[in-house]
This record gives C-alpha cells, structure tokens and sequence, in this order.
C-alpha cells in the first residue's frame, strides 16, 4: 500500500543529502550562466562566503578549496564551457567535474575530492593538472610550464586574460579538455566518475582572485 508522509515524517539519509545538492532530473537542455544578476539565487551552493558576484562575473578569493557548486544535476556526458580569469601571477584557476555537489577540502591539502579537477597555472603556475579525486595524485595528467615554450599549452597563465575553458565527456569513460580551443589532456578512465555522487560541476580557488563567466553546461 501506498505510504503516507505526515509532517513529522522524517526524510531517508538519501533524499535528505538529494534535497542539499539540488539533485533532480539530468539536464536535458543546455544550461547557461552569465552571472549578470545581483545574487548568486538558488542554482548555486557555495562552500565559503568569499563567493561573490561583481560585474557580472562570479569571483572568489581564500576560498582555501571550498568551492561553489552548481546545484543541477550532470549527465554522464556532458559539455562544460566557462570563461576564467586569475588576477594573480600565481596563476591557479581551478574548476571541479562530476562530483557530488556538496563537498570541499577537509584539511590543507585537497586529496579527497569527488571529482575530476582541472588547474590551470597551478603550484604558483608552474603546471597545467587534470586529476581525478586527488590533485596531488600519481595518476594525474600534468604539463609543467616554461614561460618561454612556443607551444601555447606550456605557457603560464598571464594575470588578467580571459581563458576559455571547455571539458567535455562525449563517451563515458574519457574526460577531455581545451583552453581557447586547444587541447590539454584526453584522460581515459578505467573507473569513470558517474551517477549520484559523480554528477555535479563547481569552481573552486585556493588563495589567489579568480573569476568566472559565461557558463554553459550541453548534454551530449
């Protein structure tokens, strides 16, 4: 028979973690963010108050890993595009991946992550990292820098440009990822990160000013 909830019915561990990340349905449609509003409003989560919104950007500053996560639920394959900038020649524009909505670094060093995490300019923009889970782990794809490479991909981050980011998993095990369109890492996973626990995408920021625009999330 058909269960009744009465007020004072408590929700399952489940359905209450589901309510905090605003988990629904998979987007079916494009998703988009401009930032062009006066609050972050409800489609959003943040970890850490330094998440602001300025000029129609969303920025972040000490957010110390404690990121800000978009609280619509991702498709297993999905394209993610964003525009990005550091204010800091430390570099250190970080974004999060399919994971779980709702979590941030415990401890200084972010090694329990739910997610794939991009770095661009990261370690006082010495290297370019895409990890899964830990930023710091041996099976993260990494391109140390060299200010003088004539490959654009080598280079640090300049303080001040606007990078467009895109990440895109069109299969479900390969995560890939460009910056103004030029590809940094194709990363094939043998354990994909997926379903609940796996399906939402934040930024995220150590130390340095970072801001963010232009969102859009396509279901592929």
């Amino acid at each position: 028979p058909a269960r009744t909830v009465r007020p004072t019915d408590k929700p399952s561990a489940s359905a209450a973690v589901a309510a905090e990340v605003g988990r629904s349905a998979p987007l079916s449609a494009p998703f988009v963010d401009r930032f062009d509003r006066k609050s972050l409003g409800d489609d959003w989560r943040a970890l850490s108050p330094v998440w602001k919104l300025r000029d129609g950007e969303l920025c972040g500053q000490g957010a110390k890993n404690r990121g800000i996560w978009l609280k619509r639920t991702l498709p297993v394959r999905a394209r993610i595009e964003f525009d990005a900038r550091s204010e800091s020649a430390a570099g250190d524009i970080k974004a999060e991946f399919w994971g779980d909505g709702r979590s941030g670094a415990t401890q200084a060093s972010y090694t329990d992550a739910t997610s794939y995490l991009t770095i661009l300019g990261g370690w006082n923009n010495t290297r370019h990292v895409l990890a899964r889970i830990d930023e710091h782990g041996a099976d993260r794809q990494a391109l140390d820098v060299d200010p003088k490479s004539p490959d654009p991909r080598g280079r640090p981050v300049e303080p001040g440009q606007t990078y467009r980011f895109r990440v895109e998993r069109s299969d479900d095990s390969t995560l890939s990822w460009w910056v103004d369109d030029e590809l940094y890492f194709e990363f094939r996973d043998p354990e994909p990160l997926a379903g609940e626990g796996h399906d939402h995408f934040g930024f995220n920021n150590w130390t340095v000013q970072v801001c963010f625009d232009n969102l859009k999330v396509t279901p592929l």
